[in-house]
């Protein structure tokens, strides 16, 4: 009798021990999938890296202006970016991280990012040992609808994208519709800036209003020289070359000088675009940028200006 109740109690213990096993190992197993559903992996130009599925401190070198569109508004940034003259309200409380390409790792480390976003591949090693670095070159993504489909995928607000590409392709339209209705469609448009002593030609993906003429409003630089510009970008000419570059509008990035100083000058009064007054004359805090804000209220402001031509 003692020795079958010996081998109840063995066969009770041995149960309860295999029970308390199962329990445990459904415990690890469930941290371990809470933990890898909290994360992702995406692929890279450095390869594959994880990164939170909802990050909630991101530090972004780049990209800010989508990052606020799909409601991600960043922790720190870089301290021209906090000036961006159409992110000015929008970028108040984010913190300063120095200056642009060449970010303070001290002052990233503070902000405790669980996410960096940047355009620079040279910071990379730096960065990833901070936090997951993603780092996206400056003009991979080339137009609004790239970079805000990038950045919904990456982030998870498809949703957010595309509602918002809705809105600007709806705004781009009308704007288009407007001009198309009073402007030529043979009507060559040059992207120019003034800078000092040099002159810069620009195409349709390098700020300056490349993205709002060429890409929005699907106008096309002087026939002469689309192919090079379109390619390279961005070319150097001396004021002798503007006969060459000029196209029948300018749009001009110049800050030192007025519309009524160019109609002085001796070269470019001989111009067809200034004689017709279709030269607009802006500064480098509203052209230079082009993200996809920066470049819906460019579209609206040059609209503005091409309708009042007629």
């Amino acid at each position: 009798m003692l020795l079958q109740r010996r081998k109840i109690i063995a066969s009770l213990f041995v149960g309860l021990l295999l029970l308390l096993t199962a329990c445990g190992n459904t415990t690890t197993s469930a941290t371990k999938e809470s933990e890898s559903a909290d994360t992702k992996k995406v692929q890279t130009m450095n390869g594959e890296i994880e990164i939170p599925i909802n990050p909630k401190r991101i530090v972004a070198e780049e990209y800010i202006a989508t990052l606020i569109v799909l409601n991600e508004k960043p922790i720190g940034a870089p301290g021209l970016t906090l000036e961006n003259y159409y992110l000015k309200d929008a970028l108040k409380g984010v913190t300063s991280i120095g200056t642009y390409g060449k970010p303070s790792t001290e002052k990233i480390i503070g902000l405790k990012p669980d996410l960096i976003i940047t355009g620079n591949g040279d910071n990379y090693e730096a960065l990833s040992k901070i936090a997951p670095t993603v780092v996206i070159p400056y003009g991979e993504l080339k137009n609004a609808h790239e970079e805000l489909t990038y950045f919904g995928q990456l982030l998870g607000n498809e949703q957010e994208a595309k509602e918002w590409l809705a809105q600007y392709d709806q705004k781009i339209a009308d704007a288009k519709a407007q001009v198309d209705a009073i402007i030529s469609a043979d009507a060559s448009f040059s992207i120019i800036e003034d800078a000092g002593k040099k002159l810069y030609v620009y195409g349709d993906n390098f700020g300056r209003g490349g993205q709002p003429v060429y890409q929005a409003l699907g106008r096309k630089p002087p026939a002469k020289f689309a192919d090079e510009i379109m390619e390279k970008q961005w070319a150097e000419i001396s004021e002798e070359m503007l006969t060459e570059y000029a196209g029948d509008y300018i749009i001009l990035t110049a800050d030192t000088r007025t519309l009524e100083d160019f109609k002085k000058d001796p070269i470019w009064s001989s111009l067809p675009a200034v004689k017709n007054d279709h030269l607009y004359i802006w500064p480098e805090e509203r052209s230079w940028y082009y993200d996809p804000t920066a470049v819906l209220a460019q579209v609206e402001e040059l609209t503005k200006w091409l309708t009042s031509k007629k």
